[in-house]
């Protein structure tokens, strides 16, 4: 019953009353692995890294949006005031005229085969204003041409529409007629289109709800004088724009010279020049997306400066209650999600705009955007306190959406936003039951360099998706594997060096013990914390085993009466060949992580390591007297034991001496440490009791869930029991992460996070299984230290 069984993944404490050994050990020069940090290969992808990084960090600098055909030609359309005989901006005419595509239309270059309404919508858009203008003529015969050769695209329900594509497309084609633009149209085709612009124009009417009425706004251009302008300008935003959106705000001011609608086109104008972008503005979101996807990627270290800075300006805005912020659902999710796992002190209250009610009633709701509900599952994951019933509901309702969204087969749009594996990712594997380094490999097997979003027209930000992001995350994860690799054997060798392979009784599970360790410690610079990490939990399953199963009671008391007295010599101190070889790994194992860590800490923590190693055997022997005396414990007695016994002491508490900060005296006897351990071992603890309960009830073995059941009123159920296990272990949890996330603390962030991360890991490991008896593991371990991402076949893979 141990970490690596993590079959009993048993843990160690220690008491903060408790006094420290008295004699002061001097750690001895040792290494823990011999560095692989000088090798040629990992200094070539070192090299290869630093130009990449430069060019991500200057991203940070400028949001890129690409140009918008559609949207400038309705900037273009808008007339002069005074006049109305001219264009208000001349410069956005002249753009049409020297940007028509070799084939006749007006769009992004290398037009996208799902995109082909996008390009007709576009196309007629700038014939419009160029007619509008009575200029370009041979330009507007050219995307005639375009739009005859490909009107079947017009109609096909398996090409992805636009944003009101039924409705402006119609709508366009009649203004068309009516400038006497000869459109090349069978009579067929034209009502197939009116018909169905009616119909969904009936069909909306009718439900008349807020979603449809913010819908019928977005799309105003499409709607033309028929449209309620009163209502329109309800949407408006302290910008001036109509949903960001340029051409639904130029269309308003056409019909209404509105003040506030000019500011914002002006605006436009004064930053891109003689071409928009379909949505403006858009850098609070983009920004908040590469913090994202490089903290998904595994490549957030080497830009910590920048993220920083990101998130200390969203936290401002935040404070201020800036619309930017908090009027987008997925900006809002994503910037309070961002927030508070980087520490912010933020309400999850603002969020309660987007509840479902509201969130459908809504534009996105409308429009069923996939990507914000998933921005406001993940946002809804982050509950950390007893008293977040908006995250609850939250939770609930975007988990029935996507759910539904993905058994309906997310559309041909969507997956042009590859939302589709994402979403079923994160619906099968909670984030509190992820591990980094595996969560990585995901979101660099998913992350799109072509993403590609859809509005009223196809639009792309290189800020989201972007090759250099690709091709960092993937250096940056074969060069940590290959470090990984040449620890892993390093691991092996010195198990047979140790003799632990000669300890018939004892599971090697070595190559999971790793895997733990480098899932979540996985920069080349935590190398000390990784083995010590790894070593402790080979040793810890070693004496859950041997306290379990493979030693007598003399052998267990003669390994306790070892560790005591340190200074032994083992070979002729030790009642048996399998004490001394236990206490021999055990001993070495402290020496070296003591050496390693004295240059952090600048002090000696041997003693410390061997008090958790103290407090777990004792704990395990505790164990083993109930099991010989035929003693029943109390629920409370034996889970103050069991979290002990669980064994994560070892493997967590001397890793936090080794990933960098000073851990002061201080801070290690405190009751903030003592309960991130508690907290931690305790959640290990009943979930691994859950998963082993009917084996060890059959062995006649100490439970949880035998105990509460057996102390309980006698008419708990099983099922009933297991609920309340849940329950606690939420609890248990979400109280963890509050104090990982809080800002004061004695305690360094990079210290609490291993908490957290182990926390993670008894999660995943016990979902389905035992522990490791989940064969399926082990593939996962593969693909973590043996399975390089080859960067040629994710790049033809996007495409």
């Amino acid at each position: 019953m141990s970490f690596s069984q993590l079959n009993t993944f048993r843990c160690c404490t220690f008491s903060p009353s408790e006094k420290k050994l008295g004699k002061v050990l001097l750690p001895q020069a040792a290494s823990i692995v011999p560095r692989t940090n000088g090798t040629a290969e990992v200094n070539a992808a070192v090299l290869s890294l630093d130009g990449t990084k430069k060019r991500i960090k200057e991203m940070f600098n400028k949001v890129d949006l690409s140009v918008s055909s559609y949207d400038t030609a309705w900037v273009a359309m808008v007339p002069s005031p005074n006049s109305g005989k001219e264009p208000f901006f001349p410069e956005c005419v002249n753009w049409l005229l020297d940007n028509q595509l070799h084939d006749g239309s007006w769009g992004p270059p290398n037009l996208h085969q799902l995109l082909t309404k996008d390009a007709l919508l576009s196309t007629l858009a700038c014939i419009l204003a160029l007619k509008r203008w009575n200029i370009g003529e041979e330009l507007i015969d050219k995307g005639l041409h375009f739009i005859e050769s490909n009107l079947a695209s017009a109609t096909d329900r398996e090409q992805p529409s636009p944003v009101g594509f039924g409705i402006i497309f119609p709508s366009m084609i009649e203004s068309a007629m009516n400038l006497d633009v000869n459109l090349p149209l069978g009579g067929l085709t034209l009502d197939a289109l009116l018909l169905r612009r009616d119909f969904e124009l009936q069909r909306g009417n009718r439900s008349n709800s807020e979603g449809w009425r913010a819908y019928l706004a977005y799309i105003s251009e499409g709607i033309g004088k028929s449209q309620d302008w009163e209502m329109v300008m309800k949407y408006q935003k302290k910008n001036g724009s109509l949903f960001n959106s340029p051409s639904t705000t130029a269309a308003a001011f056409t019909h209404l010279n509105n003040a506030g609608c000019l500011s914002y086109l002006r605006s436009l104008i004064e930053k891109f020049g003689s071409a928009v972008p379909t949505i403006y503005p858009l850098d609070n979101y983009a920004r908040l997306s590469m913090v994202s996807s490089l903290e998904s990627m595994g490549v957030d270290r080497h830009f910590r400066e920048e993220i920083r800075s990101v998130l200390d300006e969203t936290y401002r805005c935040w404070l201020q209650g800036d619309e930017d912020i908090f009027s987008g659902a997925g900006t809002c999710a994503m910037a309070f999600r961002l927030l508070r796992l980087h520490g912010y002190d933020v309400s999850a209250d603002p969020l309660s705009q987007f509840s479902e009610d509201s969130f459908f009633n809504s534009l996105g709701g409308y429009l069923k955007d996939t990507g914000a509900a998933l921005e406001l599952f993940r946002a809804s994951e982050v509950i950390i306190h007893p008293d977040e019933s908006v995250l609850e509901k939250q939770h609930y309702w975007t988990s029935h959406f996507l759910k539904q969204e993905l058994s309906n087969n997310l559309t041909q749009a969507h997956k042009l936003n590859n939302h589709i594996d994402q979403v079923d990712d994160a619906l099968r594997f909670p984030s509190y039951a992820t591990l980094g380094r595996l969560s990585s490999r995901k979101s660099i097997k998913y992350y799109n360099t072509d993403s590609t979003k859809i509005l009223k027209s196809s639009y792309r930000c290189s800020n989201v998706g972007n090759e250099d992001f690709l091709k960092l995350a993937v250096e940056d994860f074969n060069m940590c594997q290959s470090i990984h690799r040449e620890e892993l054997k390093y691991l092996s060798r010195w198990v047979v060096e140790s003799r632990l392979d000669k300890l018939e009784f004892a599971r090697q599970k070595q190559a999971y013990c790793y895997f733990s360790a480098a899932a979540t410690l996985f920069p080349p610079e935590l190398s000390d914390a990784r083995i010590s990490w790894a070593k402790n939990g080979v040793l810890t399953t070693v004496v859950d085993d041997f306290f379990d199963v493979g030693g007598s009671e003399e052998e267990l008391v003669n390994l306790i009466q070892l560790i005591e007295k340190w200074d032994v010599n083992a070979k002729t101190d030790s009642c048996s060949e399998q004490v001394e070889i236990i206490f021999s790994a055990i001993k070495s194992t402290i020496n070296e992580i003591g050496a390693n860590a004295f240059p952090r800490q600048q002090r000696s923590v041997t003693n410390h390591v061997i008090e958790i190693w103290l407090d777990l055997v004792k704990s395990m022997l505790k164990e083993t007297q109930w099991l010989l005396n035929n003693s029943v414990p109390a629920l409370d007695e034996y889970m103050e034991n069991a979290y002990v016994s669980f064994a994560l002491g070892p493997i967590v508490l001397p890793a936090l001496y080794l990933v960098g900060p000073k851990l002061s005296e201080e801070a290690v006897w405190s009751f903030e440490f003592h309960q991130l351990y508690k907290l931690m071992s305790t959640c290990g603890r009943l979930l691994n009791d859950m998963q082993t309960f009917k084996r060890e009830s059959a062995e006649g073995k100490l439970n949880a869930v035998t105990l509460a059941m057996l102390h309980g009123n006698g008419s708990a159920t099983e099922e009933e029991t297991f609920s309340e296990m849940k329950s606690i272990i939420t609890i248990k949890r979400r109280e963890l992460q509050r104090l990982v996330l809080q800002k004061d603390s004695l305690v360094p962030r990079a210290c609490k996070d291993l908490f957290w991360n182990m926390c993670k890991i008894v999660h995943l490991f016990y979902a389905k299984h035992d522990g490791f008896t989940g064969h399926d593991l082990m593939k996962t371990v593969n693909g973590l230290t043996e399975e390089p991402i080859i960067l040629s076949e994710l790049q033809v893979e996007s495409k």
